[in-house]
């Protein structure tokens, strides 16, 4: 079995105390953790689409059941900047390993407790609140394992092979999303649940959508069981053997790289934008009864067709990793950016209801090649920004820094964009949705301008600032 070699990323020793890691451990800790999480924060995506507005949120219109179901689907990533100061916090404080324990258990423990909720026809109003309450749950987990997983990657990479590394907890996002809609997907086909017309006494609706839920419990079983065998990883060691450690991480933070905050905040804005338009809000455009403006195809018919388009998703993200390592992570996101910013400008000739058709009618050829080409651009961005946002800061504040950074965008660009998207497409066609891709994409760009080159970092460096803060 290969093993991590006794030297990383600057070439210095990995850890001198301890035997190396194999490489396969590292790759599996950071991977199934990751895969996890997005599997819990999934099922809850796929759910607020398909069973929430039907259980938990009565409404006189469906579009307002699908609005109020969509807000607490937003209310996880309010929580995702509260999880990333927290855990980021510990973190950067105590360890890596640790955080990442926390973090799992925290996102685990509040996923199996909504598949135990009552609805709304069993307590009323207090059913969508708990839901909300366990949204937050999970929020609050995300926000501290995305940051914890990608250190663990970079703090242990090779040198010249970080953004490689860095890629393998990216891979959770497309593994949890396969793991959640396909389970979903066998759920609907097995208990003959037809989201065009559902039926509330089926068995889907009345138990069966509970049941990925409460699988979590299961994985997340598992991946404490890898994690508890980790290892700190060597550049957090030799930092706290120099006694870099800072009291406060989230002042120093502030004090020291809130530059690199801010464009590191802006640097995912078009990336979470592009992925929960095309998991999320898609979902409820394409499956929405054409009466209502929508366009009235099957849902299983529709999930075939994201779980195909993610497996594009999936092959990308090593390319990403690849090109980054090889051309440099700015000029590589630059280019993969201006693809968003142009795509956005063509939804109106993929998506509109005169151009695809609806119902059985609907053309799904061309609905396939759209979800492929946003999820083949999303491979492309997302592959690389596990290693870009730890490069950012220091290592005594890197995992409160890109932490903030990842969730604070995750505001900005994922937690309003189902929401944005659906009011615009009912309000001003879906030509409008891409067009808010295109600006979403721009404000990125603007800030990848604004950033150095960090490919060639030397992650045990800290600047004057950060040296002070320690």
């Amino acid at each position: 079995m290969s093993t991590l070699s006794t030297t990383t990323d600057s070439g210095r020793p990995a850890d001198p105390e301890h035997a190396p890691i194999p490489r396969s451990r590292i790759i599996f800790a950071s991977l199934v953790g990751t895969s996890i999480e997005f599997y819990d924060f999934y099922i809850y995506a796929t759910a607020a689409i398909s069973v929430f507005p039907l259980l938990f949120f009565p409404s006189a219109s469906a579009t307002g059941a699908l609005l109020a179901s969509l807000a607490t689907f937003g209310v996880a990533f309010v929580a995702r900047p509260v999880g990333s100061v927290l855990f980021g916090h510990y973190g950067d404080r105590i360890g890596r390993k640790a955080t990442l324990l926390g973090s799992l258990l925290t996102m685990g423990i509040a996923t199996v407790l909504i598949g135990l909720l009552p609805t709304y026809s069993q307590i009323g109003l207090w059913a969508p609140a708990m839901l909300a309450i366990m949204r937050f749950g999970q929020g609050l987990g995300l926000g501290g394992e995305w940051s914890g997983a990608a250190l663990l990657a970079t703090e242990y990479a090779e040198k010249g092979k970080r953004a490689r590394a860095a890629m393998w907890p990216q891979l959770g996002a497309p593994i949890g999303f396969l793991f959640a809609n396909g389970f979903f997907l066998l759920l609907a086909v097995a208990m003959g649940h037809d989201s065009t017309d559902p039926a509330h006494d089926g068995a889907f609706l009345t138990w069966g959508w509970r049941v990925p839920f409460l699988a979590s419990a299961v994985i997340v079983a598992l991946g404490v069981y890898v994690r508890v065998k980790l290892e700190e990883t060597p550049v957090f060691a030799r930092a706290v053997a120099r006694g870099e450690k800072v009291k406060t991480p989230l002042k120093a933070v502030f004090r020291t790289s809130w530059r690199q905050l801010i464009q590191g905040t802006f640097i995912m804005l078009a990336t979470y934008t592009l992925f929960y338009l095309f998991t999320t809000w898609i979902l409820s455009y394409s499956i929405g009864a054409v009466e209502d403006g929508f366009l009235g195809i099957g849902y299983q018919d529709f999930l075939v067709l994201q779980l195909l388009a993610i497996l594009f998703f999936a092959a990308f993200v090593p390319v990403s990793g690849s090109l980054a390592d090889r051309f440099g992570r700015k000029p590589f996101l630059i280019v993969v950016t201006a693809l968003i910013l142009v795509f956005g400008l063509t939804f109106n000739a993929f998506l509109s209801p005169d151009v695809m058709g609806t119902g059985d009618g609907a053309n799904m050829g061309l609905m396939l090649v759209f979800l492929i080409i946003g999820m083949t651009l999303m491979g492309l961005t997302f592959g690389v920004q596990s290693a870009i946002l730890p490069e950012l800061f220091p290592t005594n504040v890197r995992y409160t820094g890109s932490a903030i950074a990842y969730n604070v965008s995750s505001i900005l660009g994922a937690a309003v964009a189902p929401f944005i998207a659906a009011w615009l497409a009912s309000s001003y066609g879906v030509g409008w949705v891409g067009v808010y891709l295109s600006a979403m994409a721009l404000l990125t760009l603007l800030a990848l301008f604004s950033t150095k080159e960090t490919r060639d970092l030397d992650l045990d460096t800290l600047d004057d600032d950060a040296r002070v803060a320690a």
